[in-house]
Parts: structure tokens; C-alpha cells; sequence
């Protein structure tokens, strides 16, 4: 079984296709939404894990990007700068996967890079930059 975590954004001209269904229908892959920002008539961003078999699963890709769907793989690259960080819980707000928690009573931000989808809230939010998303643009 073959399984990526994956960003796709949609162009405006094909936001309101259902081009997810054909992942499942046409080519036997299984996904779960870790984040979905989707508006119509304007781009939208998907983040989900696309599990198949690896001869599907490219098919699959193939499909996406001759939809107009750009393919975006995310990696495990993902930490955070812990002697920038100063705990001020501003990137717990926005994390949509609960990677980022605060402990109690410590008050004391935690980070589980086992449960982040790599969306980037947390870095756009945190004041000092301590998080760093890396992402491994290689599909395999």
C-alpha cells in the first residue's frame, strides 16, 4: 500500500468539478481531508493522505494534474526552532491537525510531528518564525 500526505490547489476554473470522486471511482485510491479550504468561483487548497496501490496511485496523480489540479507532495521535514520559540501558544490557535497543544499546568507548547499535515498555518502565525516546514517535492 502506497500513501503520501499531499497539498492540491485548484485554479479557480475548476474549484466546482468533482474531481476527488474520480480518485476513489476511477482509481481505486482511499484519502482522508487533513485541511480544506474550498470556495467557489476562487482558488481552493486541499491537504489529504492518498493511499493506493503505487501503480494507482500514479494514475491518480497523472489524473489530477491533467485536470489542472496542481500536485503538491508534503514531507516529514517538520520541526520547530525550540530556542526560538518563547511559548506563546499563538500556533496552537490555527492547527487544524492538534500537533500543537499546550500542556497544563506548564503552559508549555508541544509540537507532534506524527499528527501535522505540513499546512503552514502555524508558521504563518508564529511571531518569531520557530516553525520550519520543509517539504520533499519528489513523488515516490
Amino acid at each position: 500500500m502506497h500513501s503520501r500526505t499531499l497539498v492540491l490547489r485548484f485554479p479557480k476554473e475548476i474549484v466546482d468539478k468533482p474531481i476527488i470522486i474520480s480518485l476513489v471511482r476511477d482509481y481505486n485510491l482511499d484519502f482522508n481531508i487533513l485541511k480544506a479550504q474550498i470556495f467557489p468561483r476562487k482558488e481552493g487548497l486541499l491537504v489529504l493522505e492518498l493511499r493506493g496501490t503505487a501503480e494507482d496511485f500514479e494514475k491518480g496523480i497523472r489524473y489530477l494534474e491533467e485536470s489542472g489540479v496542481l500536485v503538491e507532495p508534503v514531507g516529514q521535514g517538520i520541526r520547530r526552532d525550540d530556542e526560538r520559540c518563547f511559548q506563546c501558544g499563538a500556533c496552537t490557535a490555527v492547527c487544524p491537525t492538534g500537533a500543537l497543544s499546550v500542556k497544563k499546568p506548564q503552559m508549555e507548547v508541544e509540537f507532534d510531528a506524527e499528527r501535522c499535515s505540513a499546512c503552514e498555518l502555524c508558521v504563518k502565525t508564529c511571531p518569531v518564525r520557530a516553525m520550519i516546514v520543509t517539504f520533499d517535492k519528489a513523488i515516490a
